[in-house]
């Protein structure tokens, strides 16, 4: 593997490892760890851990699927810009 491939792949398992953090935090965080903390908060009449169990973290997961495509995006924009610099 030459250079460009090796830190073309640290950064996509550093951006895949934050955004798994991220889910993990939301789902089982928010959904089981800490919902009695977040049940003191209602969003729209229910509890928020309830709701971060039930639906926040659906939603979040498709944000963070989202955010993975722009940051690949960006990640082999820049990628190619330094290929083409390079010749």
């Amino acid at each position: 593997m030459d250079n460009k491939s090796k830190e073309y792949w640290n950064s996509n398992l550093k951006i895949v490892s934050i955004l798994l953090v991220i889910w993990f935090l939301v789902s089982f965080g928010f959904g089981i760890l800490f919902s009695d903390t977040l049940d003191q908060i209602k969003i729209g009449g229910f509890k928020l851990g309830f709701w971060f169990a039930q639906q926040g973290s659906i939603y979040i997961f498709v944000l963070l699927i989202f955010a993975y495509v722009n940051l690949m995006q960006k990640l082999d924009e820049k990628i190619s810009q330094e290929e083409d610099s390079d010749e």
